[in-house]
């Protein structure tokens, strides 16, 4: 029988796109390399990221950091709502505000989320095989962290949407033999500088 090991799974927005997306601004470029920087004494075995322009440079740029780690195009991290609740799933003082949210997502696009969504699910969480931890990045969009995060804590499928994530942000969970999942941490900053901090977050939305 296989040992398991455990995983680290490191998660990050993409730095602060342009606004038609097609490319990182200069902040969101220093946001990916100051990640990079950040991770660069962390054993990564993979950097994985999603199809998308602002998702593929954050990786490069963060890549660019770490030295010979691989570097990994995958749907399953990319732009997409994973989960679209039905109206008895939700708060009754939230449900108006978030179905009107997700009220215009035509019907492929949900049935694509949700197979990308478990794919993901699949593809990055849980143990590993083997007698060595694994540690990987996953440079994503901010659904799809809220949706690891939320299955680590075991929370209902709904509660991804609420979830946000600054860019180049950082988040680790750790995934253990025995254990419960474990969110080491969210949403932490502490590589980038003041003025590069919680991009992605409408201004009333910011802390310190």
């Amino acid at each position: 029988m296989t040992d398991k090991a455990p995983r680290y799974l490191y998660l990050t927005r993409h730095g602060e796109a342009s606004p038609d997306e097609t490319t990182l601004t200069e902040s969101g470029r220093r946001q990916a390399a100051l990640l990079g920087g950040r991770l660069r004494d962390v054993p990564l075995a993979a950097v994985h990221h999603g199809p998308l322009p602002r998702a593929t440079l954050t990786a490069e740029l963060i890549a660019g950091q770490l030295g010979d780690v691989p570097v990994r195009v995958d749907e399953a991290a990319g732009d997409y709502v994973p989960y679209v609740p039905e109206r008895d799933e939700l708060p009754v003082e939230a449900a108006d505000h978030l179905l009107g949210f997700l009220g215009e997502i035509p019907a492929d696009e949900r049935e694509r989320g949700a197979t990308l969504a478990k794919e993901a699910l699949e593809r990055f969480t849980g143990c590993v095989e083997g007698g060595e931890p694994r540690h990987e990045l996953v440079v994503t969009h901010n659904f799809l962290i809220g949706w690891l995060v939320r299955a680590a804590l075991y929370a209902p499928e709904w509660r991804w949407l609420g979830v946000n994530h600054a860019n180049a942000a950082l988040t680790v969970i750790r995934y253990a033999p025995g254990r419960a999942p474990s969110v080491m941490c969210f949403n932490d900053m502490e590589h980038l500088p003041v003025g590069l901090r919680w991009t992605g977050f409408p201004p009333e939305s910011r802390t310190v």
